[in-house]
């Protein structure tokens, strides 16, 4: 089990990594952009290309976050339960989100095959949506990946 563990860390490390990169592409662009207006030389499709990035970022980083717990979380009434009833509560937590990210992840998959059909592009630079659309889809189903991860350590006494 400590294989899968560690294989599903791996990949949400790898899409943490894609991310940065989005994140610092992103940033770049926007300076440049700053800069190359005040001499009256915008970069086109600035706009577009910080949504693209800005997507990426959010749906990638999201599996390595949760996984080291990273986000906002508020516990302090959990933490007066004894471990058992807080383990409980964990694992139907992470039950929960389970199913919202299959059904996020399933509908953006459907989504991107609906991008892809009608072949739909951004207005600017003509950037397929698609690409972006199955991305987040399958960091949502690596945050899937991530709570069951998170339930074999619930269950295993290794979480917290």
């Amino acid at each position: 089990m400590n294989g899968f563990i560690n294989r599903i860390r791996g990949i949400a490390q790898f899409l943490n990594i894609i991310a940065g990169i989005s994140l610092t592409f992103l940033m770049l662009l926007t300076i440049s952009d700053v800069i190359l207006r005040f001499f009256r030389m915008p970069i086109v499709g600035t706009y577009e290309l910080v949504a693209f990035s800005g997507a990426v970022v959010i749906g990638f980083s999201l599996p390595l976050t949760s996984w080291l717990r990273a986000h906002i979380f508020v516990d302090f009434a959990i933490l007066k339960f004894p471990r058992n009833v807080r383990d409980a509560f964990n694992i139907v937590t992470r039950c929960m989100v389970l199913i919202l990210f299959v059904l996020i992840g399933w509908n953006l998959l459907k989504y991107g095959l609906d991008l892809q059909r009608s072949g739909e592009v951004s207005p600017t630079l003509h950037i397929p949506f698609y690409p972006v659309a199955y991305g987040i889809g399958i960091a949502c189903f690596v945050q899937c990946l991530v709570m069951v991860c998170d339930i074999v350590k619930i269950l295993g006494g290794k979480y917290e």
